[in-house]
């Protein structure tokens, strides 16, 4: 089973202004969508330092995939796609592009989101939107490729 750690960025939840509804959300899809097990989290950070610090710490942890919800618009306050940018070794734009484009149609700032996707070690990292919406649009794309991308990782062989 695929060990996953979700990561809550958001400045106001941090501080404790509301509640944090996309990383309860994010775990149960990961859990019921994808088959992960989420032992742990929503970890709920600040935008900023606070990112790459809980990215590190999850790959440390041994954790097959961390992904994070919030912190990848344009406001000058969101900067996960730079924290993680310090934490993976390789990109994997192919997933980070498949979930901008996953509701394009319906919701044209989609294509807005700078989130990334990416390999630390044998984690692969992925952030996602901070609303429901973009929660459900990231799951969508990662359920049917979750086991494949970890097993690749983990150097695994393609399937024949």
């Amino acid at each position: 089973m695929i060990r996953a750690l979700v990561i809550t960025v958001s400045n106001r939840a941090s501080a404790g202004i509301y509640a944090d509804k996309s990383g309860p959300l994010l775990v149960e899809l990961l859990r019921d969508e994808a088959g992960c097990e989420v032992v742990e989290g929503p970890v709920v950070v600040p935008d900023g330092e606070a990112v790459e610090m809980a990215l590190r710490e999850g790959a440390t942890a041994g954790y097959d995939v961390i992904v994070t919800t919030g912190g990848t618009g344009l406001t000058p306050m969101d900067l996960t796609p730079e924290m993680t940018a310090r934490v993976i070794s390789r990109e994997v734009p192919g997933i980070a592009e498949a979930i901008r484009q996953a509701n394009r149609e319906k919701v044209p700032t989609s294509v807005l989101s700078r989130g990334l996707a990416g390999q630390a070690g044998a984690t692969l990292i992925v952030n996602l939107p901070g609303s429901s919406g973009g929660v459900r649009d990231g799951v969508a794309v990662l359920a049917p490729i979750l086991q494949h991308a970890v097993d690749q990782i983990q150097g695994g062989d393609h399937p024949r």
